[in-house]
């Protein structure tokens, strides 16, 4: 097992992680930007280097910065945690040649899904179902209506590289596609460093559903059941539930079946999530595989009783599985709401400042991962969450009366947050009768849908 471990990110997973391996028994480093000098995860680790000025280009993607207070406080691996440098494949390659352990999925896996594109085509040949799209990168606005005109609209730009709804658009005919076709590529290049684009079929009504897997060094790759992640808004998730009301025991074996031959197809090790797109007729397709920990993975965790992160550690360390898929039993139901520092009523806009007030919910069936604490100063330099509350119940109705108490409990002032918004989402009757797809938030709560152009 390793001694030290140095965290490259900020914020709750940071905590997450330091948490994990006090647990383990394993020295931390945090690194942090000038921004984040305050931050907890600086204040609960053993050391902490600062990497660079607030902009994360400066700091939390800096990899030289990283590598550098990786090798003055002598540490074995590096957590990358999620978003940043957590799927680059180079960084994990720079990692490997310092001979410091990278503790998530292996260059070489890496290296078979570089991008979105080249991952459809892996998996379409591992014998997943994959939405019917372009076979290529799409070069021009020549091509993409030729492709849209085959498919049939409404169609979805996607960029081939990154994730978190940047690059992507929807249109439903050869002007708007050629419009939302240069914005996407614009986006991508902007947000990713690459223009490239490719294209498939938009399933208006859609279930999302991934599945949580664990893959060691040695071959053997389990999956912890699904998690419904439907309820999104700019196709970034807002709240998450396990397991789905979408599915059936029947499907659900099916499923998780095929997530994990997709992740043997590449012999994928660690902690990583096979995304799928569920249709009305219960045809499920490959979507993306994310190489790293996801924002909602203590949804998983508290049902199935499984650490991800200490595994995530162990298998980096060499240790075998000693869990078989049969091991794998669920104990309840559990939803998490994100809490974001957004302004619902006011087109979500970014609410950054200092907490005066703050009471998190406690009591029965709950956890609260965040990293936020009165007097704190919400930075407008990241991401805007603050906050994941997660609620666990026998069954999922009363993982939602759980949920509502933990909302009406949680206090966040003077800054603007989503908690409004999660409160209407569990009163929805849709919501609540599971009849819940991707474009449920713009229809219900009258958002307009940013990427539909």
């Amino acid at each position: 097992m390793f001694s030290k471990i140095l965290i490259a990110n900020r914020g709750e997973i940071a905590l997450r992680v330091i948490r994990a391996c006090k647990e383990l028994g394993i020295k931390t480093v945090a690194v942090y930007s000038e921004a984040d000098r305050d931050s907890l995860h600086v204040r609960f680790a053993d050391e902490a280097v600062c990497i660079g000025p607030a902009a994360s280009s400066n700091s939390y993607l800096n990899i030289p910065a990283i590598i550098s207070a990786a090798e003055i406080t002598d540490v074995e691996a590096i957590h990358p945690g999620y978003g940043f440098l957590s799927e680059n494949t180079h960084f994990a390659e720079v990692c490997e040649s310092c001979q410091i352990t990278f503790i998530g999925a292996s260059s070489e896996s890496m290296k078979l899904l570089p991008d979105k594109m080249t991952a459809r085509e892996t998996m379409r040949k591992a014998g997943l179902n994959v939405v019917s799209g372009s076979n290529n990168l799409v070069k021009g606005k020549d091509e993409a209506v030729k492709i849209a005109r085959r498919i049939k609209y409404p169609v979805m730009i996607k960029a081939s590289l990154g994730g978190g709804g940047r690059g992507m658009r929807i249109a439903h005919n050869d002007v708007r596609l050629i419009s939302s076709f240069m914005t996407a590529q614009a986006e991508a290049e902007a947000a990713f460093g690459s223009p490239d684009i490719y294209i498939e079929k938009y399933i208006t009504k859609a279930h999302h559903i991934e599945f949580q897997l664990l893959g060691d060094n040695y071959g053997h790759i389990i999956h912890l059941g699904e998690r419904d992640c439907s309820i999104q808004r700019r196709h970034q998730k807002l709240l998450e539930e396990t397991p789905s009301p979408a599915l059936d025991g029947r499907l659900r074996k099916k499923i998780g079946e095929a997530a994990v031959r997709g992740a043997k197809a590449v012999n994928y090790r660690g902690a990583g999530t096979m995304e799928f797109l569920l249709d009305e007729d219960g045809t499920f397709y490959f979507m993306e595989l994310n190489k790293r920990i996801q924002v909602e993975h203590p949804v998983t965790e508290i049902v199935y009783g499984i650490d991800l992160i200490k595994w995530q550690i162990k298998i980096a360390a060499g240790e075998k599985l000693n869990i078989g898929q049969d091991d794998v039993v669920a104990n309840g139901a559990s939803i998490e709401c994100r809490i974001n520092a957004e302004d619902p009523d006011n087109n979500f806009m970014p609410n950054p400042g200092k907490i005066e007030t703050l009471n998190l919910p406690a009591g029965p069936g709950i956890r609260v991962d965040t990293h936020i604490y009165q007097g704190y100063t919400v930075s407008p330099y990241y991401d805007s969450m603050l906050a994941k509350i997660i609620a666990r119940g026998c069954d999922r109705d009363e993982a939602i009366k759980v949920m509502k108490r933990a909302l009406d409990e949680l206090i966040i002032e003077p800054i603007k947050t989503t908690i409004s918004l999660q409160r209407n989402i569990l009163e929805n009757r849709l919501f609540l009768d599971g009849e819940v797809f991707t474009n449920f938030l713009d229809n219900i709560y009258k958002i307009k849908a940013d990427l539909e152009e």
